[in-house]
């Protein structure tokens, strides 16, 4: 061999060493890199009802990028919740570990369907596993059968609005210090009720002894003074001696005096008499005729009359048993009619008092809103009264409604049951005829179709399948019109809405005009409706604001929305 052909020869092998080289170096750090992907669970029995816990953990290094299943991917398994990616260092190596608690209410054997791992986007396919779900054994011979029990009706705790509670409570409490005032409380009696409650002939010697120091002789008020005088002693002529004295001239109170001195009811002394008229022809005088009398006049005039007074009183026979009772009535008669005076004043003041507090209502709510509050209009009650939030269906949607949705039957037609493996369906109200229905719902593909990867996806003709339901329950002239609907967390969706009109019966003339809203929320492998139908009535102007509370409130963040955000 030359030279040349030595050196070929070298600088091949030599060629042939350093590749050999660089592809065993390769190999050995592809080998070290290449993830390990693999499942475990904790049982692969359980009972209806009970759950699984199935455990998929990737050991990858730190740059690795891994996407794990998301949504209702274990179909006819029902996942329950995904827990969150715990990422477990160790040496160079990272090992990901996603938990998800699985379950079914369906007794039998079922296969968890095979999972899809995406690790730098490279696809890993876990092995499907199959799990037996026993049914719960019920032992009739031992176990005592019952009657299912009745329902019971629970009262809900209605919210309220505490400051109209207040201002309602404003016009009882006046009305209570009314009646308080002038029922209940025991007032103390002033000077003038005081005398006023003694006997005619105490009653008429205190009132003259305070003329004494009255304003009148302080003013050299004469007339008032004589006015006053004069009152005193006609008024106790009259409660004693009974004569009509107040509304009598001073002529004719003396005729009737005379009669009544023959008759013997009174006896008086003739210079008592002569007195007595006398004053009140000074009366007269100053009254009328502008009459200044001196002071030593104004001073002997009140002797007289308090004479006259005291001279009649012991005049007086006594008082038989017979007009005791009578007094004893009449003060009974006028104590009656100051408490009804008295209620009449509270009756009053309390419908002035409600008149206003409806007034100031009507003032500051307006008319038809007081009114409805009264009458309880049933969409004010629904708006005002204690609603609910719940999540409804897998993936849940979440929502506020002003009552708890029931469970119902959903029934699909068979071109649909072909790609869904299950959905659920809750309600409020009798149906679409009601005069306000909610119903949300939640279907899902089967497994076999379930892989994002199929291309199979809810079909578009759901929305059909409720116009549909519209239809069968009599809507007519049905309008529809769509748009873009953004959730509370900023999930986009569809909104379908429109109006239509039905007749509660056929012979009716008039047609109920109602309205309508779905609102859809798209996924790969499922779809939430959210379907309001409500009747149009006139002066409703409560129920826009209901659909509004209840739109306004939907959630539909779904478990693959959260897995997205937590990793």
């Amino acid at each position: 061999m030359n030279m040349l052909q030595r050196v070929i020869t070298t600088k091949h092998t030599q060629w042939s060493v350093s590749a050999l080289f660089v592809f065993f170096a390769c190999f050995a750090t592809w080998a070290q890199e290449a993830p390990k992907v693999t499942k475990e669970v904790d049982t692969t029995s359980i009972k209806i009802g009970e759950q699984i816990m199935y455990k998929v953990s990737v050991e990858t290094d730190s740059t690795a990028q891994v996407i794990f299943p998301e949504g209702q991917t274990f179909v006819p398994l029902e996942m329950v919740e995904a827990y969150k990616t715990d990422t477990i260092k160790s040496n160079k190596k990272f090992t990901w570990v996603k938990k998800y608690a699985l379950s079914k209410f369906d007794s039998g054997t079922y296969y968890i369907p095979k999972q899809l791992i995406l690790v730098n986007e490279k696809p890993y396919l876990l092995d499907s596993l199959l799990v037996s779900v026993a049914g719960v054994e019920v032992d009739t011979t031992k176990q005592k059968m019952y009657d299912i029990k009745p329902l019971v009706e629970v009262e809900g705790r209605n919210s309220f609005d505490f400051t109209l509670l207040l201002w309602a409570l404003i016009p009882i409490a006046i009305i209570a210090f009314i009646v308080y005032w002038f029922l209940i409380r025991k007032k103390p009696l002033t000077e003038e009720e005081k005398i006023a409650l003694l006997p005619p002939f105490e009653r008429a010697i205190q009132e003259l002894d305070g003329l004494e120091n009255s304003k009148y002789l302080l003013e050299s008020n004469y007339k008032g003074y004589y006015s006053e005088l004069t009152t005193i002693v006609k008024r106790y002529l009259e409660e004693e001696v009974h004569i009509d004295a107040l509304e009598s001239t001073t002529d004719e109170l003396f005729a009737k005096i005379e009669m009544l001195q023959e008759k013997g009811g009174v006896r008086l002394e003739q210079e008592t008499i002569n007195n007595f008229k006398r004053v009140l022809q000074t009366a007269d005088l100053v009254k009328f005729a502008r009459s200044t009398p001196d002071d030593n006049q104004v001073s002997n005039d009140k002797k007289v009359i308090q004479h006259v007074v005291v001279e009649t009183n012991e005049s007086l026979p006594e008082p038989t048993e017979e007009e005791l009772a009578q007094t004893e009535a009449y003060q009974e008669l006028l104590l009656k009619k100051k408490k009804q005076k008295n209620i009449l004043i509270v009756v009053a003041a309390g419908m002035l008092t409600i008149l206003l507090t409806i007034g100031g209502f009507i003032w500051y709510y307006g008319p038809t809103y007081v009114y409805d509050t009264v009458t309880g209009h049933e969409s004010k009650l629904m708006l005002e009264g204690e609603w609910t939030v719940s999540d409804y269906g897998i993936p849940p949607v979440r929502i506020e409604t002003p009552e708890v949705l029931k469970r119902t039957k959903l029934v699909l037609p068979e071109e649909v049951e072909q790609v869904i493996a299950s959905g659920k369906m809750f309600t409020m109200g009798n149906g679409v005829r009601d005069n306000f229905y909610v119903a949300v719902s939640t279907v899902n593909l089967k497994p076999e179709v379930a892989n994002p990867n199929s291309g199979v996806t809810i079909p578009e003709f759901m929305k059909q399948i409720y116009l549909d339901d519209l239809e069968a329950a009599g809507a007519e002239n049905l309008l529809t019109k769509e748009e873009e609907f953004i959730s509370k967390d900023g999930v986009e969706g569809n909104k379908m809405y429109g109006s239509f009109s039905w007749k509660e019966k056929e012979e009716d003339e008039e047609p109920i005009d109602a309205t309508y809203q779905l609102i859809s929320f798209k996924g790969d492998t499922y779809q939430q409706n959210i379907l309001i139908v409500y009747n149009e009535f006139k002066n409703d102007e409560y129920i826009d604001k209901v659909v509004d509370r209840i739109e306004t409130s939907i959630e539909v963040n779904t478990l693959a929305n959260e897995n997205t955000k937590q990793e």
